[in-house]
């Protein structure tokens, strides 16, 4: 009995995997959803991956402060609209969650040169998606736009600072976004991987309090601004 439950498990499995494989690589496919990239408007959700930076400009030549990068994760919905046959508006908001980690190497206390910044993102991107022609049920594109975002865990209505351990970061900053994908026209949905670059062009540090003295870990910082590489999954 068992025998035969693996068997059939191993057909059903190769029938399906050939089905797949005729659907996307042979030579003349089986042309999925065809008429999706028609409609005017549709949704979708997507999940992934991120990897935020901190990009300093200094007042003064001196020590660099180090960041140190850990992999958050991005959840969100998109809504697109069809402008034309190879252009689409794209909205893509979505919860965002990363850390870094600051170290000021002209530190010599601990408590001093380690500074956390634990970030929690509502992200509103604005894109617009170049499509290529589509190749059987493959279809790449490029996208790119601006985005604000929202950080909830700012700490700009603090009264503490950097002299409490307190990194202070504005709550609103703006960003353009450079990137890439492919849709991959399956029998019942789209799935699309990809990636985009997000490049900060607002300087969003919050200057330590001038009457406490001078500030080791921002008087010597013209801006800082945050650059990511976003990597999602994104299901039609």
């Amino acid at each position: 009995m068992k025998k035969t439950v693996i068997l059939l498990l191993l057909v059903l499995s190769t029938k399906g995997y050939s089905q797949f494989a005729k659907s996307m690589f042979s030579k003349d496919p089986i042309i999925n959803l065809e008429n999706w990239q028609k409609q005017r408007l549709y949704f979708g959700y997507y999940l992934g991956f991120n990897s935020f930076d901190f990009k300093f400009d200094y007042k003064n030549p001196g020590p660099d402060i180090q960041v140190k990068k850990t992999t958050g994760f991005n959840v969100g919905v998109v809504a697109d609209l069809r402008l034309q046959e190879y252009i689409n508006l794209r909205f893509e908001p979505g919860l965002y969650y990363t850390k870094r980690d600051l170290y000021y190497p002209n530190m010599a206390l601990e408590k001093d040169y380690l500074r956390e910044v634990n970030s929690t993102y509502i992200h509103f991107p604005l894109l617009l998606k170049f499509s290529s022609l589509r190749t059987g049920n493959i279809r790449p594109y490029l996208v790119g736009g601006m985005s604000t975002t929202l950080n909830l865990s700012s700490n700009s209505k603090s009264q503490d600072d950097n002299f409490e351990g307190k990194f202070r970061v504005k709550p609103w900053t703006a960003a353009y976004e450079l990137g890439f994908g492919i849709d991959i026209f399956s029998e019942y949905f789209i799935f699309s991987p990809s990636i985009r670059g997000m490049f900060g062009i607002t300087d969003e540090l919050i200057r330590d309090n001038p009457a406490k003295g001078p500030s080791p870990w921002t008087d010597n910082i013209d801006s800082m601004k945050s650059r990511a590489i976003l990597i999602n999954f994104t299901f039609h």
